[in-house]
């Protein structure tokens, strides 16, 4: 393989090309963290425009001389490129002519021609940014410049998406591109066997999900005894033929495509590879715990605070003991008594089926509230996971032992280049800044957004709400638009669906429960008069293609009913319609009941709700500082979370460390 560390010139790194090139953790001080958020916020240097301009220029100065060659001539006109930046690093001269044979590549290739501003994205993710691109501006083909030239000057290449469905859907689409360079394209996959995902891997470049190649990367770990890199290096030198068949070839270089989704939303729980063992409580164990907490009564014997954390009162405690005064075992133990109820009471009051979980074929599955999918094969910590199986009255699963744990932060963090691209980073980026040193750059618009921004109108209550979202979605749709209803949860989303259903409205739903068919769903979403409702899964990654009598008619509308935590994915959400210069609208349906302002707005929630019960609407500037401020105040509860996992991961790596354990 090729000097990776001369391709990837200006990191730093301290291990050299070898078996399982990573690069080694790096602590820094607390300070030097901060400092970087805090160069985040100030602006980008005018003499980095001018130089980017210059970049431009010389790409496109030099398509003309590109256009000439046959198709043998581009790639050895890439080869040369590559070989040149094995020695001198990703300079602006080599990079403009090897983006100018990518460009006319994929033109010939794709029938798509990259504009100057998808060639800026493409300097900036080889120069380890992150790219934020308006939704629509054509991410996925940016990605193709870095990954194509990354991967024939020798690195392997990750791009890592959301889930398996885009993986899947970018490597098809972009494979075409690769393969004329004579660079293989592997996509892994949920139910791949350990050889077929090796077989994978093996690819120059691979799409991949974060789940999945976080997992992979955990499994490694334990075939090594947790010793990759410089330790499992060593070991082959004087163990040779005795190595375990790793799945990845290392970790040379990331794109990470909604990067703020992976690297920000994602990192709020470490990834945790376990194996059952047997509970010697069984069931009945957990049942009981449920039974019990069923009994309590909040208010008086517990409260639950806006950030879903349970406090057990005096009363409470003293009501615990004369509930379990007959039970013997575990109930004996205060603490135990404790720890069983206060689960029992989250599992009762904290997370609710189809908002937070689904129930399939008898099984509790966990739904990621920020993509709205089923997180496959993944359950909560300490005992959680049992108790809700309790509650819904599933079979209680065995408890989890800890086989290899990793948080995002760490693993993203031992790639040799990370970079990645998303529509939605200014909102954090200090803490992109601070935790990867990554930095945002903003890449102008190919041409001016057409989005129509309406004005949020809000209920009082929920019923209100649904009838309003009903009559408007019902007023578009005979107007000849297609829309696109967002709901937080499966159970917003199949309770308006229900109630069009009793006014026997055409819809389509799209949630995590009936996920099967979501490429025809989304694919029929753009017909005229098509109303579609969603939960986040229709965020993210997916392209709505309009027909030409919906571009006609103004194009997409999106209703938002609920506001989310992060304005982020409301932006995302936003983003489905005027895409690269068509027609768009959206607007924001919502009701003073909605959750985000119960939990993290309840002083300003009050004024509206008075405003409201007098007779009047709540007030634009009202309603605006009303959402503005929940979701100030739930990020920062939400980063705070992240920043104590972070902080979780490095005292556990220390006491590793002194233990003599690798990590």
């Amino acid at each position: 393989m090729s000097n990776v560390g001369a391709l990837i010139k200006g990191r730093a790194l301290n291990l050299s090309d070898g078996v399982y090139l990573e690069r080694a953790d790096q602590r820094e001080p607390i300070m030097e963290e901060y400092l970087r958020a805090l160069i985040a916020r100030l602006p980008q240097l005018k003499s980095r425009k001018a130089r980017l301009r210059r970049f431009v220029a010389d790409a496109n100065a030099a398509e003309p001389s590109v256009q000439v060659l046959d198709d043998a001539g581009l790639v050895a006109d890439l080869r040369i490129s590559c070989i040149a930046m094995r020695q001198e690093g990703f300079t602006d001269k080599l990079l403009a002519r090897a983006f100018a044979v990518v460009r006319e590549a994929s033109r010939r290739t794709l029938g798509m021609r990259h504009h100057d501003v998808q060639m800026i994205g493409g300097w900036a993710l080889l120069h380890g940014m992150i790219a934020e691109m308006e939704t629509g501006e054509g991410k996925t083909l940016v990605a193709t410049l870095a990954a194509c030239t990354a991967a024939a000057a020798g690195a392997a290449v990750h791009v890592i998406t959301v889930n398996d469905y885009l993986a899947s859907r970018d490597a098809e689409q972009n494979g075409p591109l690769f393969s004329f360079f004579g660079l293989r394209v592997g996509v892994v996959g949920e139910g791949m066997s350990p050889d077929q995902r090796r077989a994978e891997y093996a690819a120059e470049v691979v799409y991949v999900s974060n789940k999945e190649i976080v997992f992979d990367y955990l499994k490694d770990r334990i075939a090594t005894g947790g010793a990759l890199a410089t330790h499992y290096r060593l070991r082959s030198l004087y163990r040779a033929g005795q190595q375990p068949n790793l799945l990845l070839r290392g970790l040379h270089v990331a794109i990470v495509d909604e990067a703020d989704s992976i690297l920000i939303d994602e990192a709020r729980t470490p990834l945790i590879i376990s194996e059952t063992i047997p509970d010697e409580h069984g069931g009945e164990l957990y049942h009981t715990a449920i039974e019990l907490a069923g009994r309590l009564v909040r208010g008086e014997h517990f409260d639950i605070t806006a950030h879903r954390e349970v406090w057990i009162k005096a009363a409470g405690e003293q009501f615990m003991r004369e509930l379990t005064a007959d039970l013997t075992g575990v109930w004996t133990s205060t603490l135990w008594r404790r720890e069983l109820l206060e689960k029992a009471l989250t599992a009762l009051y904290c997370y609710q089926r189809d908002q937070h979980y689904i129930i399939a074929e008898g099984k509790i599955q966990i739904v990621d509230e920020f993509s709205g999918r089923v997180m496959e094969d993944r359950s909560w910590e300490r005992g959680l996971h049992q108790m809700i199986e309790a509650k819904e009255d599933c079979e209680i699963s065995g408890q989890r032992k800890t086989l290899s744990r990793m948080t995002y932060q760490r693993f993203l963090g031992r790639y040799l280049l990370l970079c990645g691209m998303t529509g939605t980073a200014q909102e954090v980026m200090p803490e992109l800044r601070r935790i990867y040193d990554l930095e945002v750059f903003k890449i102008p618009t190919h041409v001016p957004s057409k989005r129509k921004r309406l004005p949020n109108r809000c209920w009082l209550t929920d019923a209100e709400r649904w009838q309003a979202v009903a009559e408007r979605a019902v007023e578009l749709s005979r107007g000849g638009k297609a829309v696109l209803i967002g709901t937080r949860s499966v159970e917003a989303s199949e309770r308006l669906s229900g109630y069009f259903n009793e006014r026997d409205i055409a819809h389509a739903v799209l949630n995590a429960r009936q996920d099967k068919g979501e490429a025809e769903t989304v694919a029929q979403a753009g017909q005229p008069g098509r109303i579609t409702i969603a939960t986040n899964m229709a965020g993210r990654g997916t392209d709505i293609r309009l027909a030409k009598e919906v571009m006609e008619k103004g194009g997409l509308h999106v209703i938002l009913t609920e506001f989310h935590e992060s304005a982020r994915v409301d932006r995302q959400l936003f983003g489905r319609c005027a895409r690269q210069g068509q027609p768009g609208s959206v607007e924001a349906l919502v009701s003073l009941e909605d959750e985000l302002f119960l939990r993290f707005a309840p002083l300003l929630h009050g004024v509206a709700l008075r405003a409201v019960r007098q007779g009047r609407t709540v007030p634009p500037r009202l309603l605006s500082l009303l959402v503005d401020f929940a979701q100030i105040m739930a990020e920062r509860h939400n980063a705070g979370i992240r920043m104590s996992t972070i902080k979780q991961d490095r005292k556990l790596q220390s006491l590793l460390a002194f233990s003599g354990t690798p990590t």
